[in-house]
């Protein structure tokens, strides 16, 4: 019985003496093998580099792993990673004695592409924490936009111009959306020039310069809002906007009063129109009104002659009768038909007179667009010619068509088998080529000759220009 309990707790024994070698050989592997992330470098303390011929007492690890000899040398990680500066400055006495303040934001980094200086930098910020190193970084920057806006005003730096004449409405409507301060998000679309530019090139490398001592590299500085004690940016501004609103409101007032002043005309000429047209009428109704009493008048004075002749004598009645109805005829003739005829025929004359002072106006017009024409023509030289002869080309051919159309072909005999059905069917353009050379002989016009002379004399123009520039 015991030699089978002995036998069953060995291999129990032998199983957990495994698992606890196995875990010491992984806590000794782990104590002595460091893993570097690409993010990262691994500072092993306790051992001795020689860089640019300057010893330092530590190793540096970048990515990958290595190994560490545990109790002897220790180690400490440097991020490389991008690190945001907040700094904020108040009370700074600008170039122009304006005293100013500004939040500005920098983006910095360990510098690992030059060795010596990363090494520099490694020794510099060993054994602190980023707190410490961003507190560091950040009173060293704040000396540097010190300095910068002591050199310089507080237009420049912002990138707007010394006079409020020349500022544009973008910087305007970024110049009235504080308060006090200034917003400069939105005018960063000329950071590539200006005084801004300089501003920041100069601000860039002065923070390179002192935290490079350090080994940190500045990626970039940007001045986020600048304000001042005096109010000197905003009354600027305001003064500005007061102008541009002036300038607007008047240019407002003047094209205002000319669309009246030019409604006023329209609507008296309108008037001054319809007035005239009215006071003719009236004098025409005027005269037919008078002729028609006139005629009423006459017939009834015919009438009653007519009643006392027939009073007196039955045949001489009759004969005044006849005379009378004659005469009674003719005035009914005339303010039925005369009358009227002759208010039409004033009427008539009234719109020929329209008329024809609107063909006068069209003629005009046609006569400018003509002359304008003309002068166009001139100022281009040969090349207008060129250009007019090319407009009237369709209208040869539709002429030469118009005339061609009724002529028929009853019978075609081809001889040539190769170009003759072809000939055959493009007759229609070669038919206009002679119809060109016809027109030649007629008119000693050259179409040819024309387009040649007209291009050449251009070119050599233009080669003489080129000569005479060079």
């Amino acid at each position: 019985m015991l030699t089978l309990a002995g036998a069953s707790t060995n291999p129990v024994l032998f199983g957990g003496l495994g698992l606890l070698a196995f875990l010491a050989l992984i806590t000794i592997l782990k104590s002595f093998i460091r893993v570097c992330p690409t993010n990262q470098i691994l500072v092993i303390t306790g051992a001795k580099t020689n860089v640019s011929g300057k010893q330092y007492g530590f190793r540096i690890q970048r990515g990958g792993w290595t190994t560490v000899i545990p109790f002897i040398q220790g180690v400490e990680r440097i991020d490389l990673g991008i690190i945001p500066i907040n700094v904020q400055i108040e009370n700074v006495n600008s170039a122009n004695g304006i005293t100013v303040g500004a939040d500005a934001t920098a983006c910095v980094c360990v510098d690992d592409t030059v060795e010596t200086q990363l090494y520099q930098a490694i020794q510099q910020l060993l054994g602190k924490s980023r707190e410490q190193i961003t507190d560091q970084i950040q009173q060293t920057m704040v000396g540097n936009f010190r300095a910068a806006l002591n050199k310089t005003t507080p237009l420049q730096a912002i990138g707007m111009v010394e006079s409020a004449d020349n500022i544009g409405e973008k910087e305007l409507t970024t110049t009235t959306t504080t308060d006090v301060g200034i917003n400069i998000e939105s005018t960063t679309d000329r950071d590539s020039d200006g005084e801004r530019a300089l501003f920041r090139s100069v601000l860039l490398q002065d923070c390179r310069e002192d935290l490079s001592t350090f080994g940190i590299d500045v990626v970039s500085v940007s001045l986020q809002r600048i304000w001042d004690t005096s109010n000197y940016i905003s009354n600027l501004a305001n003064k500005t906007l007061s102008k541009k609103r002036q300038d607007v409101e008047i240019e407002e007032t003047g094209l205002k009063a000319r669309a009246e002043q030019a409604e006023s005309d329209s609507e008296r000429l309108i008037s001054v129109s319809q007035s005239k047209a009215n006071e003719e009428i009236l004098a025409i109704q005027q005269d037919v009104d008078l002729f028609t009493k006139e005629a009423e008048a006459q017939i009834i004075q015919a009438g009653l002659e007519a009643t006392s002749s027939v009073e007196k004598s039955d045949s001489e009645g009759q004969r005044r009768v006849q005379e009378l109805s004659v005469e009674l005829q003719k005035l009914k003739n005339q303010s039925e038909i005369t009358i009227p005829a002759e208010a039409e025929r004033r009427a008539a004359e009234i719109m020929a007179e329209g008329e024809a002072k609107s063909v006068e106006i069209t003629e005009v017009a046609k006569n400018e667009l003509l002359q304008q024409k003309a002068e166009l023509l001139t100022q281009a030289g040969d090349i207008g010619k060129i250009a007019l002869f090319f407009t009237k080309i369709p209208s040869l051919f539709d002429a030469y068509a118009e005339n061609a159309k009724d002529l028929k072909v009853n019978n075609l005999l081809v001889l040539n088998e190769k170009d003759g059905f072809n000939s055959a069917v493009n007759r229609g353009p070669a038919a206009f080529v002679d119809f060109l050379h016809q027109f030649e002989k007629g008119f000693g016009i050259s179409v040819r000759q024309l387009m040649t002379q007209k291009t050449s004399s251009h070119s050599r123009r233009d080669e003489s220009q080129i000569l005479e520039q060079g």
